[in-house]
């Protein structure tokens, strides 16, 4: 990439030469305060940069991305925490508009089959643009209930529930465009979606499972108690097929997403994708944050999201230590590399899919800092063989 001759354009990372020499100091900077922070100070060589230094790596918010990005000139070992179009998978309406555009593209390429495995977010409805089609939906099916949700704000914020066509009526006058919006939306709108009524539950109460899914234009990923708890309940058998529907999940929502979303070499974005399980073992995409919270509840919750975010961080490779060639890192597994990974070494035959098993162990017991220190190990053996 060659620096722009625009003046008004910033740069970052011009002194460090090529993109995948070894760096033993990162300049790295951050606005969040919070488990993050904890950890990028932590991390041997890295030196935070305040105010307008340069940096090589910066976990930015979405409004700096927005304001900023098209204006900075960034070297090639650069990287950001956003693709500058995230929103086509994280914001309410443009996730399920992709969704079921990418379900028509499979129907007419490979057939209602495959077209189904993307029936995994439940109906839902634009609005107020689709509205017609949402009353018509509506009167097919009295009596259930809806859930509408304001299409560009999270944390519950916004969003009721109804099942009467009249509790809608004045929606709109209560709405507003809040001040700590993020995203560049004219006018807030929102979607109508059916309520999940059968939900699975654990001690009586109902819940979601987060699942953080790192993105770095191939995918990877990271549960444990929870998947022991179903298959104490139900067996092992229908616990996997759960867990590999959810990996369904991950792979045809970015998918859906891959023709639209601007790819850049310099961009990697950690999800926070909200799934709901119901009573028959259905997991269902509620939505895709594209800043989850990295605020710890409790030490638990702390130990954690350090142990997501440093593995994260050997992912992303700032250091240049990796190969590119490895299956797991931590936490996260490789699962898709311009096609699915397989657990087994080699090159897999994926014309019949019938002995194929992807390289997932979501929710399976994991030791990550043997894992880690085998692979940095080996990783160092390899360095030395070859010099």
């Amino acid at each position: 990439m060659s620096r722009p001759k625009n003046q008004n354009y910033k740069g970052h990372g011009l002194s460090k030469g090529k993109e995948r020499q070894q760096r033993a100091s990162i300049r790295f900077k951050t606005t969040l305060m919070n488990t993050l922070m904890d950890v990028l100070r932590h991390r041997p060589g890295w030196v935070e940069v305040k105010d307008e230094g340069e940096w090589d790596f910066y976990w930015c918010d979405v409004s700096w991305l927005r304001e900023n990005f098209d204006h900075t000139y960034m070297d090639e070992h650069v990287r950001i925490s956003h693709f500058r179009n995230h929103y086509e998978l994280t914001r309410k309406n443009y996730m399920v508009k992709n969704l079921k555009r990418f379900r028509k593209q499979l129907e007419r390429e490979a057939g209602k089959l495959e077209a189904a495995k993307c029936d995994f977010f439940p109906k839902t409805f634009e609005m107020p643009c689709e509205y017609h089609l949402f009353v018509e939906e509506f009167r097919k099916n009295p009596g259930i209930t809806w859930i509408m949700k304001p299409v560009a704000r999270s944390q519950g914020k916004g969003i009721f529930l109804f099942r009467r066509l009249k509790d809608i009526m004045d929606w709109r006058k209560d709405t507003r465009s809040s001040d700590d919006q993020k995203d560049d939306i004219p006018v807030e709108n929102y979607v109508a979606q059916r309520y999940i009524e059968n939900p699975y539950l654990i001690g009586g109460r109902k819940f979601d499972l987060r699942v953080y899914v790192l993105v770095m234009s191939g995918c990877k990923w990271m549960l444990q108690r929870f998947r022991q708890y179903l298959a104490s309940k139900h067996g092992p058998e229908a616990v996997e097929t759960l867990f590999r529907d959810i990996d369904n999940i991950f792979v045809k929502s970015l998918q859906s997403v891959q023709k639209v979303i601007i790819s850049d070499k310099h961009c990697f974005e950690l999800y926070g994708y909200d799934i709901l399980i119901d009573q028959d073992l259905k997991p269902w995409l509620l939505e895709v944050n594209a800043s989850p919270s990295l605020t710890a509840s409790s030490q638990e919750d702390y130990e954690l999201k350090t142990c997501l975010l440093e593995d994260t961080l050997h992912v992303v490779d700032m250091e240049a230590r990796l190969t590119g060639r490895e299956k797991r890192v931590g936490g996260f597994d490789l699962m898709w590399n311009d096609g699915p990974v397989s657990r087994e070494e080699g090159a897999p035959d994926l014309s019949g899919m019938g002995n194929f098993v992807t390289n997932t162990h979501l929710g399976c017991v994991n030791d990550r800092k043997k894992q880690l220190r085998q692979l940095f190990c080996s990783l160092q053996v390899q360095k030395k063989a070859s010099s």
